[in-house]
């Protein structure tokens, strides 16, 4: 917690009449970081879960828990709708092309490639140094920080990391993630940590493989939320249900893709016109040294299935195409479909896939959104609003300045059980 003696005027230093005229004058407005209470804020991330994996019946301890705080309708991911730049969007508060995750796989001119799976790249600070995670200006404030795979958290981002963090293991069981995050909350006032984060991944992959609405992806959904159901039972039996803010978030959505429909990126491009970066469903490619012109003329413009632009052109709306590490030319797909090398489509199982990666604006994007403790209202239902919006006011809760950002303070101000009186005093760092 921000210690508040740090606000106030040394008296030795005052003069006498200086003293007598701040007696007389009226309190200055608190800060819009100010937190009287030291709440533990607990966020949890289940990778891939669309609003309407919460409407089958599947999920009753995450229902329950939106009738008694806050449920969005829907959070809209920024682009692109991808796993780590938007787990990383919502702890900067940043879109993807200012924080420089601009893809799970991208290159950089100075760092070479990065992949979810290069642990040497997922691990280098410089990666992620466009951006300030809240655990470092937790950790810069003197806040103990504790992180169960959230993306950007093992690496030393401008030299710091979590006080505890955990490198992502798919193998380490559900159970024992919500056992470990039990764990930090039962510690003492001294080491407990103000800040966690929780990770599940299994919604994600199982509708990857099997398609959103499969029976798979139904069944991963029961297991996560079983999870979610001890994680608050946990919480409740401590004693800490009046002491810890709970927030659960995802990432993106996803969309069904029908098993044809996929297009080898030979078939878009002549290969030796091109250095691909990224496949998928936002398509990067950087042309040849030499080979632009026959690049571009191969792939800009619209196409039956994708539609495709140079970096400095592609849509306002998605507020991309500026960093460094967005390839040059950048294709979309439709809704739908995927584009891959020519060889994964041959080893690509058969049936119905689920993916993301497509524009934001569609429905099957929208991530959720769900928060309960002594910080929220009760039975509130918000509209559904731009992920970005989520740090702010994660800053607010765990009670430190936020650092630069894209989002607007005053977006979730209507989650809160005692939101401020001057909403304008809390626009944050806007931009």
């Amino acid at each position: 917690m921000i210690d508040s003696r740090l606000f106030r005027l040394p008296a030795l230093l005052l003069s006498a009449a200086l003293l007598a005229a701040c007696a007389s004058a009226p309190p200055a407005p608190s800060s819009p970081a100010a937190q009287v209470e030291p709440y533990t804020l607990l966020l949890v991330s289940l990778d891939g879960v669309h609003p309407d994996d919460l409407t089958r019946g599947d999920t009753p301890n995450l229902e329950r828990l939106a009738v008694q705080g806050v449920q969005a309708e829907g959070m809209v991911p920024s682009y692109p709708t991808l796993t780590f730049p938007n787990h990383y969007t919502l702890v900067t508060g940043l879109r993807p092309d200012r924080h420089g995750i601009v893809h799970n796989s991208m290159s950089d001119p100075g760092l070479g490639r990065f992949t979810l799976r290069d642990r040497d790249a997922v691990g280098n600070g410089r990666w992620w140094s466009d951006g300030e995670p809240l655990w470092v200006t937790a950790e810069n404030a003197g806040i103990p920080t504790a992180t169960l795979f959230w993306p950007g958290s093992e690496a030393p981002v401008r030299g710091v990391q979590p006080t505890r963090w955990t490198q992502f293991d798919s193998n380490l069981p559900k159970g024992e993630r919500v056992d470990r995050v039990l764990s930090w909350l039962s510690e003492p006032d001294g080491t407990r940590p103000r800040l966690a984060t929780l990770y599940f991944e299994h919604p994600d992959g199982a509708a990857h493989a099997h398609g959103p609405g499969s029976p798979e992806l139904r069944a991963a959904m029961r297991a996560v939320d079983a999870q979610i159901g001890r994680l608050v039972q946990g919480i409740d039996d401590a004693g800490l249900s009046g002491s810890v803010d709970l927030v659960i978030v995802s990432d993106h959505g996803m969309a069904a893709v029908p098993e044809d429909q996929v297009v080898a990126f030979e078939e878009m491009v002549d290969p030796a016109l091109v250095e691909p970066v990224s496949f998928g469903q936002s398509v990067g490619f950087n042309p040849a040294p030499g080979r632009e012109a026959e690049a571009e003329a191969a792939l800009l413009g619209k196409h039956e299935q994708y539609a495709c632009w140079r970096k400095q052109e592609l849509p306002a709306r998605w507020q991309y195409g500026s960093h460094a590490r967005v390839p040059a030319i950048v294709c979309q797909m439709e809704e739908g479909w995927d584009a891959l090398p020519a060889q994964y489509i041959e080893r690509r199982p058969p049936g119905t896939r689920g993916s993301h990666g497509y524009d934001p604006a569609l429905p099957s994007m929208r991530a959720i959104f769900i928060a309960r403790g002594p910080s929220f209202a009760e039975g509130v239902r918000l509209p559904a609003f731009d992920n970005v919006d989520v740090y702010p006011l994660l800053a607010r809760l765990l009670g430190v300045e936020p650092a630069d950002h894209d989002g607007d303070a005053s977006t979730l101000l209507p989650a809160l059980a005692h939101p401020p009186a001057h909403p304008a005093s809390v626009s944050g760092n806007v931009r």
